[in-house]
C-alpha cells in the first residue's frame, strides 16, 4: 500500500534549499540576460560611428553655363568634391547616376536617399553675380526614402543636407570675393567726371544687406520623399512589426504544437488551471513525432498567416497591397520558422526552446536591418545578417508592402532564403531524430503509465 499523499509532499522551504533548483536556473537566466544585453546594446550603441558604405545616389543634372566665353559646370565641381570627401570616405557609398536611375534605385530599395543638382544650377549661381532686383537662389534637392527604414533614410537626409550646406558656404565665399573685386575695379577711374560716374556705379553695385546674406549662403535645399510611403506604414516600420508577428508565430507555434502533441501521446501531462490530465503513453518514434509536428506546422501556418493579415490590414488598417502574395509569403515564412524551432526541440529537448529563441529572436532582430540599416551595424551583425532568418523575411515583407513586390527589392532573396532555411531545418531534424532512433535513444513516457503501441499506419 502506498504511503499517504501528505507524507510525500516536499515543504516549500526544503525545495528552495535544493542546489539542483537554484544553480541551473541561475545559470540559464543569467547567461540569457547577459547575451541578450550584449546583442541588443551592441547593435544600437553607436550606429553613426559604425556606418560603412551607406548607399546614397548623387545626381548631377546641371547643364552648365557660359561666362566670359568660358564654359562652367558648378554641379560637376560639387559632385566631384562630394564623391571624394575625406570626411565621408568609407561611410557613404556615393552612386553617381542620372535622375531616372536615382528614382529607380529608391524604388527598388537600393539607396537610402539622393542628392540632386538641377539642370539650371550653374546658370542660377552665375546670375547672382549680376545686379538684379529679385535674385533667385539656386536650389539643391534632397530625396528621402522612408520605405527603406526611417533611421537609414534620416541618416542619408542629414548627410545630404550637410553636404549641400557645405557646398553653399563654399560658393558663398567665391561669390562674395567676386563682388568685392568688381567693386574695387569700378573705383579705379581717372577723371573727375569719370570718378562721379564710378561712385554712382559703385553705389549701384554695392549689395544690400539682404543680398550680402544671400551671397553668404546662396543655395536653397529642399527635402521631399523620393519614394512615396503610405501614411499608415508606421514611417517604414510596419514591415518590421509584421515580420515580428510571423517569426513569433512560427517559434511560439512550434512550442505549442510540440507540447500539445506530447500531451496527446501521453509523453507529458497537460495542466489547465487547477486541472491536470495525463493520458496513457503511445509509442512513437522520434522521427514520426517530428514528421507529425512539421505537418501540423505547415497546415496551421496557412491559418495563422491569414489571421495576421486580417488583423493588420482589415482591422488595424496598415497600407498593403498584393494581399494574396502577402498571405502565401507569410505562411511559408512561418512554416520555415516553426520547423526550425521544431527541429531544435526534437534534437535538444528543453534547451531547444532557448536555442530557438536565440536563433529566431535574440540574434535575428539586431541583425535584421529593419530598424537600423545594416550599413550602420558593427561587422559582427552584418555577418549574422547573411543567414539569420529574420533579415531574409523582413526584406520580402518590405518589398511586398512598400516596393510593389519587386524581386530586386528583396523579395527574391526572401523566397530563396526561406527555401534554404526550410530544407536545412528538415535535414537537420530528420537526420538527428533518425540517428537517435537507430541508437535506441527513445523518449521515455510518463513514469507509471504503461505505453501501448499505435496501430500500424
Amino acid at each position: 500500500m502506498s504511503e499517504p499523499m501528505h507524507a510525500r509532499r516536499a515543504p516549500g522551504r526544503k525545495v528552495l534549499r535544493r542546489r539542483s533548483l537554484w544553480l541551473p536556473s541561475a545559470l540559464i537566466l543569467g547567461l540569457l540576460s547577459f547575451v541578450l544585453s550584449l546583442l541588443y546594446m551592441g547593435a544600437n550603441n553607436d550606429p553613426v560611428g559604425a556606418t560603412h558604405d551607406l548607399p546614397i545616389a548623387l545626381v548631377n543634372a546641371d547643364k552648365g553655363v557660359t561666362v566670359g566665353g568660358k564654359q562652367i559646370n558648378i554641379g560637376a565641381q560639387i559632385t566631384s568634391k562630394v564623391a571624394h570627401s575625406p570626411d565621408l570616405k568609407d561611410k557613404v557609398a556615393w552612386k553617381q547616376v542620372s535622375r531616372s536611375e536615382a528614382e529607380e534605385m529608391l524604388g527598388k530599395d537600393k539607396a537610402y536617399g539622393a542628392l540632386v543638382i538641377p539642370e539650371n544650377f550653374s546658370a542660377s549661381v552665375a546670375a547672382l553675380a549680376l545686379p538684379q532686383q529679385d535674385p533667385k537662389r539656386p536650389t539643391m534637392q534632397v530625396l528621402t526614402n522612408p520605405a527603406s527604414g526611417s533611421f537609414g533614410s534620416g541618416m542619408a537626409a542629414e548627410i545630404n543636407q550637410k553636404v549641400a550646406h557645405a557646398a553653399s558656404t563654399e560658393l558663398g565665399k567665391q561669390l562674395s570675393q567676386q563682388a568685392k573685386q568688381q567693386a574695387a575695379q569700378a573705383e579705379k577711374k581717372p577723371s573727375h567726371h569719370a570718378q562721379q560716374q564710378a561712385d554712382h556705379a559703385v553705389k549701384a553695385e554695392q549689395p544690400s544687406t539682404a543680398e550680402q546674406l544671400l551671397l553668404a549662403d546662396p543655395v536653397a535645399v529642399t527635402v521631399q520623399e523620393g519614394h512615396e510611403l503610405g501614411t499608415h506604414s508606421g514611417l517604414g516600420l510596419s514591415a518590421f512589426f509584421y515580420t515580428l508577428v510571423l517569426v513569433l508565430g512560427g517559434m511560439l507555434g512550434a512550442n505549442v504544437i510540440h507540447t500539445q502533441l506530447d500531451a496527446l501521446l501521453g509523453y507529458a501531462a497537460s495542466d489547465y488551471g487547477p486541472f491536470r490530465r495525463a493520458k496513457p503513453a503511445e509509442r512513437i518514434s522520434r522521427t514520426r513525432h517530428f514528421a507529425v509536428a512539421c505537418g501540423l506546422m505547415a497546415a496551421l501556418s496557412l491559418v495563422t498567416s491569414a489571421l495576421t493579415l486580417v488583423a493588420a490590414v482589415k482591422i488595424v488598417g496598415i497600407d498593403a497591397s498584393h494581399l494574396a502574395l502577402l498571405w502565401i509569403y507569410g505562411a511559408c515564412a512561418t512554416t520555415a520558422m516553426g520547423i526550425t524551432a521544431l527541429a531544435l526541440l526534437a534534437v535538444f529537448g528543453m534547451p531547444g526552446q532557448l536555442l530557438s529563441m536565440l536563433v529566431l529572436i535574440g540574434f535575428a532582430i539586431p541583425s535584421a536591418g529593419a530598424t537600423i540599416p545594416l550599413e550602420a551595424l558593427p561587422d559582427f551583425y552584418r555577418f549574422l545578417a547573411e543567414f539569420e532568418p529574420f533579415r531574409q523575411v523582413v526584406d520580402g515583407v518590405r518589398s511586398i508592402l512598400y516596393f510593389g513586390a519587386q524581386t530586386e527589392a528583396g523579395l527574391g532573396r526572401g523566397w530563396t532564403m526561406i527555401g534554404v532555411g526550410f530544407v536545412v531545418a528538415l535535414l537537420f531534424g530528420f537526420g538527428m531524430t533518425r540517428f537517435y532512433d537507430r541508437k535506441g535513444l527513445h523518449r521515455s513516457p510518463i513514469e507509471g503509465l504503461e505505453p501501448h503501441p499505435v496501430p500500424a499506419g
